[in-house]
């Protein structure tokens, strides 16, 4: 079972959490909200890669502005 942690937050915030979401409960929405960050984050991950990765970034040389 999951652990749960209680966060409070601004009521204004939490009425636009909840219309953005169309649930009724705040904590129901803050929670989609967060998951649905989270696996963003990883689609975004996904897609570009390791920042890490030296390839990405091994051939790049800096610019250098045209003389003359």
């Amino acid at each position: 079972m999951a652990a749960r942690v209680n966060v409070s937050i601004d009521a204004h915030l939490a009425i636009e959490v909840m219309l953005l979401t169309g649930t009724r409960n705040p904590q129901d929405a803050v929670e989609l909200i967060v998951r649905d960050y989270l696996e963003r984050a990883q689609r975004t991950e996904s897609r570009t890669g390791d920042p890490d990765d030296g390839r990405r970034t091994g051939d790049l040389q800096p610019y250098q502005p045209p003389e003359g």
